[in-house]
């Protein structure tokens, strides 16, 4: 079996009964996919194997691939061009013509992004980065015009943040004065601010570690928080992705938190 891909809006993992033997006799076969639920409260009992591409699910299933290139080869890999728009269109014919909203979102303590995306995906949009709060700038007729205001604000405001710094404030309260400070800045009304919560209750900084074992407290944005021995960790679903898995518990050492040895 193998990962091969992750839903945050689920929350899930896809698991692919391939084998390595799969990709060495025939790589284009497809092989079925389940669903493994990350609801709240579900145990885990996955050990890691060798990692290698994660091939590509399709409507048909999944296809394997042997390339040692994790978690995507070239051949498999994918770039949305519509992440480097700056308002230049970079597709044959622009097709974003709809709709867009211009946000801003915060993650605890206290950094915060500037972003676009559909209108009617908005909280969806935040939901899946993790935010912990959220606030709609402006909503214009196209994403051209969307990605030209992002542009702009960048230049202040980071337009992404790293998956390590959301990580470090998973246990932590968003400084509202700050946020407030920064909503101000930009005129947004409380009407057009969000909160979110995922359910984490962390009181100290979950560690960072690559298992799949434990029972899931929850999952926010690309981050799937578990309890395991003791201690509360935190992983990044993309770093899941490629590694064959056998479906028992994990017996290799990983770094406790220091609440496991009061």
């Amino acid at each position: 079996m193998q990962f091969v891909g992750y839903d945050t809006g689920g929350p899930g993992l896809l698991l692919s009964d391939a084998s390595s033997d799969d990709t060495e006799t025939d790589p284009g076969a497809s092989a079925d996919v389940e669903f493994v639920s990350l609801e709240s409260g579900t145990e885990l009992a996955y050990s890691l194997g060798e990692r290698h591409c994660a091939g590509a699910v399709t409507d048909d299933g999944h296809v394997p691939c042997p390339e040692p290139t994790a978690p995507h080869c070239p051949q498999h890999a994918s770039t949305w061009v519509c992440a480097k728009c700056t308002g230049i269109c970079l597709k044959d014919e622009m097709d974003c013509v709809e709709p867009h909203a211009i946000y801003l979102a915060a993650f605890a303590p206290d950094a915060f992004k500037v972003g676009v995306t559909k209108e009617w995906r908005l909280e969806t949009r935040l939901r899946e980065q993790g935010a912990d709060r959220g606030a709609l700038l402006a909503v214009v007729p196209d994403g051209r015009i969307a990605r030209e205001r992002e542009a702009e604000i960048a230049e202040e405001i980071p337009d992404r943040i790293r998956v390590p710094t959301k990580r470090a404030g998973l246990h932590r309260d968003v400084d509202e004065a700050a946020w407030d400070a920064l909503c101000s800045e930009f005129g947004v009304d409380e009407d057009d601010r969000f909160r979110f919560s995922y359910g984490l209750d962390l009181r100290d900084r979950p560690v960072a570690e690559t298992i799949a074992t434990g029972v899931v407290r929850g999952v926010q944005g690309r981050l799937l928080v578990l309890d395991h021995a003791g201690s509360t960790y935190a992983v990044d679903l993309r770093d899941l992705v490629g590694y064959e898995a056998a479906p028992e518990a994990t017996t290799r050492d990983v770094q406790a938190s220091l609440g496991a040895w009061g």
